[in-house]
């Protein structure tokens, strides 16, 4: 198990982002002050301004670096005497969204702020396993909601044992799929007793991932994916979400100008978790994660003899109403894209329905609809 992030810790990831961000800001303001010189360069008096204006930019950008570095040094010295555990009230939920928006930077660059994937066991071990996955910007501690926790329900009603899964949400989905598949099997082979039972109950994102996990599963034999049974998916975009496909087109406006064309930089900071929710990719993109009009992922087919069911909410008092349409069904995922159905028969995925009125996607996990649901179905 990763160990406790400290207080040393968090100052040193934070600064870093800090440090990134100053960076990033004047390579966004130096794009667009050079585009606008690059419109005049044919005027004599520009040449030499342009030239001062790069040198100006440049020795900020140096200067950045070596604060960076200076900052790098004493918190790396400064680390061991704050080196208490990191529990501030909020740390967790606030780190799970950054990781969500930025996870994938934060990994790439070795940020302590970056969330290691994590298998958190709940309640003593039994011969049954419900495995509890998170959607994007969330914790595994955020299965508790309004004083109700699913997990717990299961295991104080069914006989489960809760494994809440804890990942950084802003990288590739297949990414994490394929970590989760390994590290399920490592679970089942150091259980203390033997598995008879693997059930998977899924938000959001979090039905992406577990997909892709019995993808990369089957593609490397592990034993685990025999003793799986059921899935159930709440609110899980399995055709996509329209709010990232807007952020889509927000970089491709901006691209269209070469005035506008740095600020495209801003839209492309959403993590790449962010922008495979596009069309609820699952495997590894073959082409750029931010181009326009490429032909759609590949559907990956359900886990063979697995029961799947899905849950969809939509705000409405039904389908097809103006609070329905307005708001995307749950305020973040359509009602089709939800249950698995989609206008081309050939990509709808054969799950069992439900549909949840007047419900919107947070409320999903403290439902007594679906607690009711899940009692039935597991």
């Amino acid at each position: 198990m990763p160990a406790k992030p400290t207080v040393g810790a968090d100052l040193l990831g934070a600064s870093r982002l800090v440090l990134e961000a100053v960076t990033g800001v004047t390579e966004l303001v130096e794009a667009v002050h050079m585009n606008v010189l690059d419109k005049a360069i044919g005027t004599p008096l520009i040449r030499p301004v342009s030239g001062v204006t790069s040198l100006v930019y440049r020795s900020v950008k140096g200067a950045t670096r070596l604060v960076g570095g200076g900052l790098d040094a004493v918190l790396g010295r400064l680390a061991p005497a704050l080196g208490s555990p990191s529990e501030w009230a909020g740390r967790e939920a606030l780190v799970a969204a950054l990781n969500g928006v930025l996870g994938d930077r934060l990994a790439a660059s070795g940020n302590a702020l970056a969330i290691p994937m994590r298998l958190r066991v709940a309640g003593e071990p039994s011969a049954r396993i419900v495995l509890l996955a998170h959607g994007l910007c969330m914790n595994d501690a955020q299965w508790l909601r309004d004083r109700h926790d699913h997990g717990a329900m299961l295991a104080r009603e069914r006989g489960y044992t809760p494994v809440y899964l804890h990942y950084n949400s802003g990288r590739h989905i297949a990414d994490n799929g394929r970590e989760l598949a390994a590290q399920l099997q490592t679970l089942v082979d150091g259980w203390p007793v033997p598995v008879e039972e693997i059930a998977i109950v899924a938000h959001s994102m979090g039905g992406l991932v577990a997909r892709s996990s019995c993808h990369a599963a089957a593609e490397s034999g592990h034993g685990w994916l025999q003793r799986l049974r059921s899935m159930v998916f709440l609110g899980t975009p399995h055709h996509g979400a329209p709010l990232e496909r807007g952020g889509n087109w927000v970089h491709l406006l901006t691209d269209s100008s070469v005035y506008s064309a740095p600020f495209s930089r801003l839209a492309k900071i959403r993590s790449a978790g962010i922008t495979d929710l596009r069309h609820g990719s699952v495997l590894d993109a073959q082409q750029d994660r931010f181009a326009h009009g490429v032909p759609l992922p590949t559907v990956l087919p359900l886990p063979p003899g697995v029961r799947c069911l899905a849950v969809a909410a939509t705000v409405g008092q039904r389908e097809g109403d103006w609070k329905d349409n307005l708001l995307a069904g749950d305020g973040l995922v359509p009602v089709p894209s939800a249950l698995g159905q989609h206008a081309d028969p050939a990509r709808c995925l054969p799950l069992e329905p439900l549909v949840l009125y007047q419900t919107n996607h947070m409320q999903l996990l403290s439902s007594r609809q679906v607690s009711d649901q899940l009692l039935a179905w597991l």
